[in-house]
C-alpha cells in the first residue's frame, strides 16, 4: 500500500520558480513520509488540467494506491482542476501546509511571496472542492508538527481500511442464526457500497479441509499452542482431553487452509450449523483473528467486515480489535459496567495476561466439548463499533469507552471477557445505542479511535454515530432525526 503526494501550481511563475517548488515540495514529502504508516509516493509538480485528470485516472486504476495527499505550494487556479477531482475515486486529503514554519521577517520580498502562496492557493483548491462535492479530510499545519502528522497518519489508515474493505473476500460457513434480525443484511448493497463479496459455502466443505489435516501439522501446531499458552492439565499430552486439543488444531489446520485458499480474510460460524464439525470453532477462530482475519458469530458477516476492516486500519499499533457482544450489566448506582464475551471467539490481542488454553462444556451446538483461550481483556481507552443495516443505507454507530479490569475475579466464566465503563455513562450510551438500531455484535477495538472511524466513513459516504463524553440523550435523538433527512436526500429519491 502506497500513498501518493500531489503538488498543485500554474506555469505562470516561470522554470526557475516551479524547480524551487518541486524541491520544497519533495522535502516536505520526504519530511512527512517519515511519520506515515504508508510508503508516500511524490508526484512531479502538476501544473495544467490535462496532467492533473491522468494522475487522477492513474491513481484509480493502481491498486497499490490507497489514496492522494494534495497541497497547492503556489497558486493553481482551481478549474485547472475540475475534470481530475470529478474523475477521482482515491481517498483525498488536502494537506494546507507551507514549506517554511517561521517567516524570514527581514529578508521578506515578492520573490518570496510569489513562491511561498499556499495560504490562498489552498483556499482556492479547498474553494472546488466544496463546488463539486469531492469528500476530503483537510488537515491545516506544518507536517514538522506531530499533531499533524499525526492526524494525517490517521487518514491514512482509514484510507487503508477503505482500499482492504473494497477487495475483501468473506466465507460464510452457514447462514445466519435463525429468527435473528441484525445479523442480516444487504450483500448485494455491501458490495456496491464497500466492495466486499459476501458468500456462502457449505459446512461440510470446510470439513473436508479439517479431516484432510495431517497429523504430523496437527502435532506440530499442538507444540505451538503449549508454548505460547497456559495450557489446563487435562489437555496437555497424556491428559484425559489431549484429543480434543488436537481436534482444535485440526480445527485451525482446515480453516486456515480454506481461507487461504480462496483468498478470504474473513468468514463467519453458526453453532446452528456445524455440520461434521465435532467442536464449534474457538481456539481456531480466536487465533486467526488475532493474525488479521474478520471473524462474526452466528453468521454475521457485516461485523466480521467491520473486523477485519479494523485490523488493517490498525496494524502496527499498540493495542488489539477483537470481536464482541455485550453481555450483562453491573448496575450499581454509580458504579455501573458492561460485561462482554462471546461464547467462545475473543480475539487474544486485547488480552491482559497471557491467555489460558481451556476445554468447557457448551450448553448450545449440540456437540463436544470446544476448546477456548481464556483471558481478561487489558484496561485502557477504546472504543466499539458496530455496522447495521438500515433498509436504505448502512449504519456505523460508535461508543467511546474505558476497560477496567473486573472489579472481583471470575473463575467461573469459562470464555474470554472484557469489562468496560461506557462514555459518558452506561444509561445514556445504552439508550442512544438502542434508539440507533446498533447491533448486539460489534468490534471492540484499543488501537483506533473515533478519527479513523469518522474519516472512514467520510471516505465511503458512511453514516456514523459517535457516542462519546460529551453525548446526551437528547442531542443524540436529533442528530438521528438530522441524519435521516440528509442521508436520504444525499442519495436521491
Amino acid at each position: 500500500m502506497k500513498l501518493w503526494f500531489l503538488t498543485g501550481s500554474q506555469g505562470l511563475y516561470g522554470e526557475d520558480t516551479l524547480r524551487q517548488v518541486a524541491e520544497q515540495s519533495r522535502r516536505i514529502a520526504e519530511q512527512l513520509g517519515e511519520a506515515l504508516p504508508f510508503e508516500l509516493e511524490w508526484r512531479p509538480v502538476l501544473t495544467d488540467a490535462a496532467a492533473i485528470r491522468r494522475v487522477c485516472l492513474e491513481a484509480n486504476g493502481d491498486d497499490d494506491c490507497i489514496g492522494l495527499i494534495a497541497w497547492m505550494h503556489t497558486f493553481s487556479p482551481a478549474k485547472m482542476w475540475i475534470a481530475g477531482l470529478d474523475a477521482l475515486r482515491k481517498p483525498l486529503l488536502h494537506l494546507h501546509t507551507q514549506a517554511n514554519v517561521e517567516l524570514p521577517w527581514s529578508s521578506i520580498d515578492m520573490d518570496f511571496m510569489n513562491l511561498n502562496q499556499a495560504a490562498h492557493g489552498d483556499r482556492e483548491f479547498g474553494y472546488i472542492q466544496t463546488r463539486l462535492g469531492v469528500p476530503r479530510k483537510t488537515v491545516a499545519g506544518h507536517v514538522s508538527d506531530p499533531a499533524v502528522a499525526a492526524r494525517i497518519a490517521t487518514w491514512a489508515r482509514a484510507a487503508a481500511g477503505r482500499a482492504e474493505v473494497g477487495s475483501l473476500r468473506l466465507a460464510r460457513f452457514g447462514d445466519n442464526m435463525r429468527d435473528v434480525a441484525v445479523t442480516e443484511g444487504d450483500k448485494v448493497e455491501a458490495q456496491l457500497r464497500f466492495g466486499v463479496s459476501v458468500n456462502t459455502y457449505g459446512v461440510n466443505e470446510l470439513v473436508e479441509a479439517v479431516d484432510a489435516a495431517a497429523d504430523a501439522d496437527v502435532s506440530a501446531l499442538v507444540k505451538e499452542y503449549e508454548d505460547l499458552y497456559r495450557m489446563a492439565p487435562e489437555l496437555r499430552a497424556g491428559g484425559e482431553r489431549h484429543e480434543s486439543l488436537r481436534y482444535a488444531a485440526r480445527i485451525e489446520l482446515g480453516l486456515r487452509h480454506f481461507l487461504e485458499g480462496g483468498g478470504f480474510k474473513a468468514f463467519t460460524t453458526n453453532f446452528e450449523d456445524l455440520g461434521g464439525l465435532r467442536q464449534l470453532p474457538g481456539l481456531a477462530v480466536q487465533r486467526l483473528m488475532a493474525e488479521g482475519y474478520g471473524f462474526g458469530g452466528e453468521g454475521d458477516w457485516k461485523t466480521s467486515v467491520l473486523l477485519r476492516t479494523l485490523k488493517v486500519m490498525s496494524a502496527g499499533l499498540p493495542g488489539g480489535t477483537s470481536f464482541m457482544e455485550d453481555y450483562t450489566y453491573h448496575l450499581t448506582p454509580g458504579e455501573e459496567l458492561i460485561l462482554g464475551a462471546h461464547m467462545l471467539e475473543v480475539c487474544p490481542t486485547v488480552a491482559a495476561d497471557t491467555p489460558s488454553c481451556e476445554i468447557h462444556p457448551l450448553s448450545i451446538g449440540g456437540r463436544e466439548d470446544p476448546v477456548r483461550l481464556v483471558f481478561d481483556a487489558a484496561p485502557g481507552p477504546a472504543v466499539v463499533v458496530g455496522l447495521s443495516d438500515m433498509g436504505e443505507r448502512f449504519r456505523l454507530v460508535a461508543n467511546e469507552i474505558d476497560v477496567v479490569a473486573p472489579p472481583e475475579p471470575l473463575p467461573a466464566l469459562p470464555v474470554a471477557r472484557a469489562v468496560w465503563r461506557p462514555r459518558p455513562d452506561l444509561r445514556t450510551s445504552a439508550e442512544s445505542w438502542i434508539t440507533a438500531g446498533a447491533p448486539h455484535h460489534t468490534v471492540l477495538s484499543s488501537a483506533v479511535g473515533s478519527e479513523e472511524l469518522t474519516d472512514f466513513a467520510d471516505m465511503l459516504g458512511v453514516e456514523l454515530l459517535v457516542i462519546d463524553e460529551a453525548t446526551t440523550s437528547r442531542q443524540f435523538t436529533k442528530e438521528l432525526r438530522w441524519n435521516q433527512a440528509y442521508y436520504r436526500l444525499a442519495q436521491g429519491f
